[in-house]
């Protein structure tokens, strides 16, 4: 007996095997499990055994082994297509109804692949059509797509990285009526070490979800002051179809959740080579991959068409500000304090363009209190109402008045690794030094924003060889050291913090250093001036736990205070102080002063300069440290 399916042809040499049998034996003959689009339908990565699913979540298999052998469930999933019943019975699912859909309909992708390459005869199938799935592509009408990334918001854990989530563009002009493609842990967690932590060891279940796109920009943009870039995606029709296909066969499934490698953006790499599989995008990142890092490669392998901008709403309002004077800004904090009428901007000695952007700053500040739940519906409704009545008898403002200003494109920042060389003096001892740090940035590297200091570094290490005395020295290995220097003003008042533990040199009570273990955290605020930069002052508890100091542990409590500059588009300055009072075990003092500067020669490459005097236990040391810095 002979089955033909293009060019192959298929000798059973038995009239007795099923249909379905006779495909799997083309399926071997094809070798069908090792192809490469089979490998990403599954989520399947290289191991050090064989290979794995990224997917955890038992029913997205139908072989027992699915998870680690392909061709088993090739196999599989070919024989299912041919059973009668559905998945289940629904008297026996409790999790999803969706599991009772039949397995050619609820593996469409799967399905549909199999089908171009087997040749399969649909006559022979035990369902006609799948008509929940094509309902649903009905309705989203899927034409295009793109890349969203809100950007970095350093007082939600959850956001720090930023994210990023797909855009499907429908036959709507207006985008905010499009579908948004999700993926993300489910967790309520708002303690940022507790989230870095459970994070890091998988402790969540990540899930793909979809959504109304304006959804999302209400939830990012209008609360919580996340900047938006959407890059357009250079890809047909077709595959933008198969994209949903694959995303369909996703749905309720869950993956657990890694912090730094099958995260929100890295399994959003799936559906984007289900849709393209000539491209390479999830065997880039063996380790750790970042949201922004996606980005990059997709930049990379020319998927971008086009790319917008999106502000926040505390973004456009904090640029109506700018564009007022100070008495103007006054008005409008009198006018949301309730301390004198909108109307009252009629019987000000002021112009009328003053007076509609003090009404349009009122109303969108208001609009930006509502959306974070710091207002009731009631007060909300009245007093915009009447700011309203008050803007619509002023007319119309000038075309352009409240485009906001591009700010840098955060895929053309730095690379998120980097490698640093240097050498320098310490107390009079010359030494050479090469740091290392995986992942992110520190506050000058930072170039995105302009008027907030991020930091985010985890497992970022340096190491010493001082030359007289030949000698190797580990002078820090950070595990976690996050800052967000927020700037406070009369409009916004967020709050600033740092969480900081790993292994630190500690100059000890005999004048000698030693190795030990450091957790340094605290909060407090900042400000921003146009000319004296970004300042902060905190309040910060630290606990050193080593064998050389008394009773093996010193916890204290003190201050720091530090300036952020940036003095031009290439040169920035970081000047901090602190001063620290450890009261139990090992009672001492420390301080210390440091002056930090970068000139960035290019996108990935800067020169720094370091300058710092520290004390402790009465013995005090002075250092000078030239590096060159490498991003990769």
């Amino acid at each position: 007996m002979k089955l033909e399916t293009g060019n192959w042809k298929l000798e059973t040499g038995n009239s007795s095997l099923s249909y379905a049998d006779r495909l799997i034996e083309l399926a071997r003959q094809k070798k069908l499990h090792e192809q490469k689009y089979w490998r990403i339908l599954l989520h399947y990565k290289k191991t050090l055994s064989g290979v794995e699913s990224t997917i955890d979540d038992p029913r997205f298999f139908l072989a027992p082994d699915g998870k680690f052998n392909p061709k088993s469930e090739l196999e599989a999933t070919v024989r299912a297509f041919f059973r009668e019943k559905r998945m289940y019975d629904p008297a026996d699912i409790v999790s999803d109804p969706k599991d009772t859909d039949h397995p050619v309909c609820r593996f469409v992708a799967r399905y549909s692949w199999l089908k171009e390459k087997l040749d399969i005869d649909e006559s022979e199938l035990p369902v006609a059509e799948c008509e929940e799935f094509n309902r649903i592509v009905r309705e989203i009408s899927p034409k295009s797509a793109s890349i969203v990334f809100p950007t970095y918001y350093m007082n939600s854990p959850a956001s720090m990285f930023g994210h990023t989530l797909i855009c499907i563009g429908t036959d709507y002009k207006n985008k905010l009526l499009s579908h948004a493609v999700n993926y993300s842990a489910l967790a309520d967690e708002t303690n940022g070490f507790l989230f870095v932590t459970k994070g890091l060891f998988g402790f969540y279940k990540g899930y793909y979800s979809t959504l109304p796109y304006y959804q999302k920009i209400q939830e990012y943009s209008d609360i919580s002051q996340r900047d938006i870039w959407e890059y357009e995606l250079d890809m047909t029709e077709s595959e933008v179809k198969q994209m949903i296909m694959h995303l369909w066969e996703l749905r309720g499934i869950y993956t657990e959740y890694y912090f730094f490698d099958e995260n929100c953006s890295y399994n959003l790499l799936f559906l984007l080579e289900a849709a393209r599989p000539s491209l390479d995008l999830t065997g880039q990142f063996p380790a750790w991959v970042l949201p922004i890092d996606t980005i990059k490669a997709m930049k990379k392998q020319g998927l971008f068409r086009d790319v917008d901008y999106r502000p926040s709403q505390a973004t456009k309002i904090k640029y109506k500000i700018s564009l007022l004077s100070e008495s103007s800004r006054k008005i409008v904090l009198d006018i949301i304090n309730k301390k004198m009428p909108p109307e009252s901007v009629f019987g000000l000695d002021i112009r009328k363009d003053e007076q509609i952007r003090i009404t349009d700053l009122a109303a969108d500040h208001i609009r930006y209190q509502y959306a974070r739940k710091k207002i009731s519906k009631k007060d909300y409704q009245n007093f915009l109402l009447n700011t309203l009545k008050v803007r619509s008898k002023l007319g119309m403002r000038d075309k352009g008045l409240y485009n906001v200003p591009l700010p840098p494109r955060p895929d053309n920042v730095h690379e998120s690794k980097k490698l640093s060389l240097g050498l320098g003096s310490r107390q009079g001892d010359f030494f050479q030094e090469v740091a290392y740090r995986p992942v992110f940035s520190n506050l000058l590297d930072t170039d995105y924003g302009y008027e907030e200091g991020i930091q985010i570094e985890f497992f970022s290490g340096k190491l010493r060889y001082y030359s007289s005395d030949k000698k190797f020295e580990l002078v820090s290995l950070n595990v976690i050291d996050i800052i967000s220097v927020s700037p406070m003003s009369r409009f916004f008042r967020p709050y600033s913090w740092k969480v900081n533990t790993g292994l630190k040199q500690k100059t000890m009570s005999d004048g000698e250093e030693s190795l030990i273990c450091n957790l340094n955290t605290g909060g407090g605020l900042a400000f921003y001036d146009d000319n004296i930069g970004l300042y902060y002052l905190f309040i910060e508890p630290e606990l050193n736990v080593g064998g050389d100091l008394e009773d093996s542990y010193a916890l204290g409590l003190g201050l720091s205070a530090g300036v952020l500059k940036r003095i031009s588009d290439s040169w920035k300055c970081h000047l901090s102080a602190r001063t620290m009072c450890f009261e139990f075990g090992d009672k001492h003092r420390s301080h210390d002063v440091s002056l930090s500067q970068r000139i960035r020669l290019n996108r990935n490459n800067s020169i720094s300069l370091n300058l710092s005097w520290e004390e402790s236990f009465d013995s005090s040391h002075t250092e000078a440290g030239l590096y060159w810095n490498l991003f990769f």
